[in-house]
């Protein structure tokens, strides 16, 4: 008896431009079957989200001739930095150490070894902010209770479970889609899903500054706008036609 051969197609599905990871197209080889055909489909899920936590970073680098000098200035400064994050309504559990350093600085010439001139101290806490829009402000005021070195934003989705769940039905339903286009191509009808495998689901990329809305500070603050942000999920679907 002659069996129907096996269609296997591999689909990306979803967002122009963004690469499938390797590990969703890793499909397990296709069983020959004599009445059906199989067909295997990567699609790509999503659901926008406005970011609603952003976590940078904030810290005081000092120099001063000796070490000590340097770790008491640094101290001195850090106290008041995380005193004005308390300040601000800044939850304990949203202001933790993330580096604290301390590197002797040289002199160096031609010919001679290099000389310590004295020596930088850092130190640097990752806060979170609840209240993107309040953020800037926030930070002006720890830049002027001390603060010389910020990095960040990373911009986040607080409770994201409920976004990746719609992605995941979403990425269901492009390869649903995706399916019945093959099947009716290819003179055939969706019989019924026979496996179905979630990928790897790659991490959100930077914020798209589209429909970013913030709320009125003060003129001189500095600029914190959320964007919106795709969070994805990705899914390998089994098909059986007939």
């Amino acid at each position: 008896m002659r069996s129907l051969p096996v269609l296997a197609a591999v689909l990306a599905t979803g967002i122009a431009g963004v690469a499938v990871p390797a590990a969703a197209q890793q499909v397990a080889p296709a069983p020959v079957l004599l009445d059906a055909t199989l067909l295997d489909v990567v699609a790509q899920g999503k659901a926008t989200r406005v970011p609603d936590v952003a976590t940078l970073r904030a810290g005081v680098v000092t120099q001063a001739a000796t070490a000590a000098a340097a770790l008491q200035e640094n101290a001195t400064r850090m106290n008041r930095v995380v005193a004005a994050l308390r300040k601000a309504g800044v939850a304990p559990r949203d202001i933790q150490t993330a580096q604290i350093g301390l590197q002797p600085q040289y002199r160096y010439a031609e010919n001679v070894p290099p000389v310590i001139t004295g020596y930088q101290a850092s130190n640097q806490v990752s806060v979170r902010f609840r209240d993107i829009a309040k953020s800037g402000a926030i930070l002006d005021a720890l830049v002027a209770e001390g603060a010389n070195q910020i990095q960040g934003p990373d911009l986040s989705v607080d409770a994201a479970d409920q976004a990746l769940d719609e992605a995941r039905a979403d990425a269901i339903a492009r390869a649903r889609a995706r399916a019945e286009l093959y099947a009716k191509a290819a003179g055939l009808r969706v019989d019924r899903i026979l496996t179905i495998a979630e990928g790897d689901v790659p991490s959100a990329p930077p914020p798209v500054m589209v429909q970013a809305r913030m709320a009125s500070v003060a003129a001189d603050s500095t600029p914190m706008v959320a964007g919106e942000q795709d969070i994805t999920a990705n899914v390998t679907v089994r098909f059986l036609l007939r």
